[in-house]
């Protein structure tokens, strides 16, 4: 792990307009792509994104603001976030785990 890498309490995955999905756990992973892979360098979600993820690298932002300004960019450029759903045992598998123990 990187000095100043901050990760986020909740991955984000998000869809890439060629179709590939990409998942983003920290702060520094998101400025590492708004800077060298965005696909548009422009808009004011994007700009914001930026600064505030750049902002949180240097601990003057919180790192859950960057992450909400990050999910805004990406929405603003057509790269919708791709929802995970935890995988949990049914009740009755953990009553079972719980009983065998």
């Amino acid at each position: 792990m990187l000095l100043n890498e901050i990760p986020w309490t909740i991955p984000l995955t998000v869809r890439l307009s060629n179709g590939l999905e990409r998942t983003f756990t920290s702060v520094y992973e998101a400025v590492d792509f708004l800077e060298n892979e965005w696909p548009l360098r422009r808009g004011e979600r994007y700009e914001r994104a930026l600064r505030t993820c750049l902002r949180a690298l240097n601990r003057m932002t919180p790192a859950a603001v960057a992450r909400e300004a990050f999910i805004a960019a990406c929405l603003e450029a057509g790269m919708p976030l791709v929802m995970v759903t935890p995988c949990h045992e049914p009740r009755g598998a953990e009553a079972k785990t719980a009983m065998s123990a």
